[in-house]
């Protein structure tokens, strides 16, 4: 069980991952996606990028701008998202609904400009990459926030393969985050009821 500092019980009665806090929106995410496995090109883009804008920040900052993110990037569709240009980047550079960094916005159109031509060649291949990168056992279910990793092996090789595509902001640490975000590992800790 993990230490009662690394879990919360909230008032429903559920156990949850610590991380999780009282936030209802970190809530619903800890319950609803965090650790269940996501796939489709365009899920995985849009959680690649915004792990990428989550960088230096925390994750609830973009999960309150979610929605903002979603609107202003086209539903994150790379065929559409490599298609903008300076005057989109400005557009972005003033939308209050997102985190206006523009290496990280740049980054976001550069990322859309290659996947967009490999995905229309290949669909499912940006799903098929990220998944190849899935760790094919799984340790001790993690009993305390102390013992989940900032990386791992798998987390590296993934950083490693979408940067020898060309992707910017997919490293080791942003890659784990997707993994654990993507479902590809169940970090939720022992005794958290999403544990399974």
């Amino acid at each position: 069980m993990a230490p009662r500092s690394d879990l919360t019980v909230d008032d429903d009665g559920r156990a949850r991952c610590g991380w999780a806090g009282a936030d209802l929106e970190y809530r619903r995410y800890h319950d609803e996606e965090w650790g269940r496995p996501l796939r489709g090109d365009r899920p995985l883009f849009e959680k690649l990028s915004l792990e990428a804008f989550q960088s230096g920040l925390s994750w609830i900052t973009i999960l309150k701008r979610r929605e903002g993110f979603r609107s202003a990037f086209a539903g994150f569709d790379p065929a559409v998202v490599a298609e903008f240009d300076d005057a989109d980047v400005e557009r972005l550079m003033g939308d209050p609904g997102i985190i206006r960094n523009r290496a990280k916005i740049a980054a976001t159109i550069a990322n859309a400009r290659l996947l967009a031509p490999w995905l229309a060649d290949e669909p499912g291949a940006l799903d098929a990459l990220i998944w190849s990168h899935a760790p094919s056992r799984r340790g001790p279910r993690p009993t305390a926030l102390a013992d989940l990793p900032a990386t791992t092996a798998e987390s590296v090789a993934l950083a490693r393969t979408l940067k020898a595509r060309g992707l910017r902001f997919v490293g080791p640490t942003t890659a784990y985050a997707l993994m654990q975000s993507a479902g590809l590992v169940d970090d939720h800790l022992e005794g958290c009821w999403r544990a399974s």
